[in-house]
């Protein structure tokens, strides 16, 4: 592939007059989507398929416990699940029903059953038009459908969505914890670009299908966590393999990451969810190797992420970023949680589940659409070339709380959504709704 450079709906406002006070309904309101999300929350216009292939990842390499410690790799067989999104035909089914069960060690297993708008086996579009193309990768010890939320959504406005279970090694104990994520350190990346290379060949020899659909020109990259420390890399931000974070890695397990590092994966855009990686004392980055993406970067990430490290780490990743145009949405007061399905937990769940999944101060409804908005808003710029875009990302004020909207006394604006007309407030988001949030924006270059 040749190398390329890439240089939520309305909500009901309580007026107040002569001493009463009247709820107006927002007609924008619509079903699937609160009325309080920003404009590109809403769903799209495609109906979404859905379907779960598995794909057999060639010329990989595994290491044992015992490996961590004397060096040494085992040649192996690595099939992982993919579970693909994409505009397609009705089927007639009902929407799909998605389980996953959580089994972290010393907890009784918490299983997680939630509903989706995709259609299982739908048939992708079958009017020639190609759809770019949206890899997902989850973070240590997440599931494929953890963000179908976002995945369905973004697959609703025109997009192939590829999200990969990485089926990373379950955890009984500390030392499995170790060994389970030393095997990530060594494969998130590479599994990210083999499932992208297959999708990008089984396309170039189908007419029609899922991989029929997919435009090979147009690629972005998703990760949360661990999924950002890879799509960082895919995105041609190799490691600093010198780095004491890899010290628990064989060396020669990450000879193939250094080796697909040299090679240009096509990627034109990422979105990275708070990123694992850039944190002092688990750097696995220079200034340098994070200098050489060019594809633009959307970063998210709260405030208070004491995973990712905000300060030390996450913003790090911001500030080296010296190749590319970067945007990071920040939530305030949130933790690491900053992405994925509003879970609804059964009675009982233990808080280690809460924890996983769940922001402490955010509402995760209220998360999901701020978060589809932007993204929405960043792949139609970057993937799209939709140069309309660009203003829902380069705020009038870093401050979204500092956002100014000028109205006359007893104006009812009944969920209107800021617009042309609207210049000092953040771009789609209802008045006095754009609260909580800061945006940055560094061109490449600086």
């Amino acid at each position: 592939m040749k190398k390329r450079h890439i240089a939520l709906a309305a909500v009901a406002l309580i007026g107040v007059g002569a001493g009463s006070a009247a709820i107006i309904a927002a007609p924008t309101v619509h079903e699937g989507a609160p009325g309080e999300m920003p404009e590109l929350g809403r769903y799209g216009d495609f109906t979404v398929g859905t379907q779960e292939i598995t794909m057999a990842l060639p010329d990989r390499v595994t290491f044992s416990k015992s490996a961590m410690v004397t060096g040494g790799v085992e040649p192996t067989e690595r099939a992982l699940k993919v579970r693909m999104y994409y505009p397609a035909t009705p089927n007639g089914q009902d929407p799909v029903n998605y389980s996953h069960t959580m089994a972290p060690p010393d907890m009784e297993p918490v299983t997680l059953d939630y509903e989706g708008r995709a259609f299982e086996g739908a048939p992708a579009l079958a009017d020639g038009t190609q759809y770019p193309l949206v890899i997902m990768s989850h973070g240590f010890n997440g599931w494929s459908t953890q963000f179908s939320d976002l995945a369905e959504h973004i697959a609703s406005r025109g997009y192939v969505v590829a999200s990969i279970d990485h089926a990373d090694m379950k955890l009984e104990g500390l030392t499995d914890f170790l060994h389970s994520f030393a095997q990530v350190l060594a494969s998130r990346s590479l599994d990210q670009r083999q499932v992208l290379a297959q999708i990008l060949e089984r396309g170039g020899s189908e007419d029609g299908g899922i991989f029929g659909a997919v435009d090979p020109e147009q690629v972005a990259v998703i990760g949360y966590s661990m999924g950002g420390y890879g799509a960082l890399a895919t995105a041609g931000g190799d490691y600093d393999y010198e780095s004491g974070t890899f010290g628990a890695v064989p060396a020669e397990a990450l000879d193939p990451v250094r080796a697909a590092a040299s090679e240009d994966s096509g990627i034109d855009a990422v979105v990275a969810f708070a990123p694992w990686g850039g944190q002092s004392d688990n750097r696995v980055w220079s200034e340098e190797t994070l200098g050489k993406i060019t594809a633009p970067v959307l970063i998210v990430a709260g405030n208070q992420d004491d995973v990712s490290n905000y300060e030390d780490g996450i913003s790090w990743i911001f500030n080296s970023l010296s190749g590319a145009d970067a945007h990071m949405l920040v939530f305030r007061e949130a933790r690491h949680n900053i992405v994925g399905n509003d879970f609804d937990l059964p009675e009982g769940a233990p808080f280690r589940a809460m924890e996983f999944l769940k922001e402490p101060v955010w509402r995760q409804d209220r998360i999901n659409g701020i978060n589809q908005h932007f993204v929405a808003a960043f792949l139609d710029l970057h993937l799209k070339g939709d140069a309309d875009k660009a203003a829902y990302l380069n705020v009038p004020v870093p401050n979204a709380n500092d956002s100014t909207w000028e109205t006359s006394t007893g104006e009812q604006l009944n969920g209107k959504l800021a617009g042309d007309s609207e210049t000092g407030h953040w771009r789609g988001f209802q008045r006095r709704w754009a609260v909580g949030l800061d945006m940055l924006q560094k061109p490449a270059g600086k």
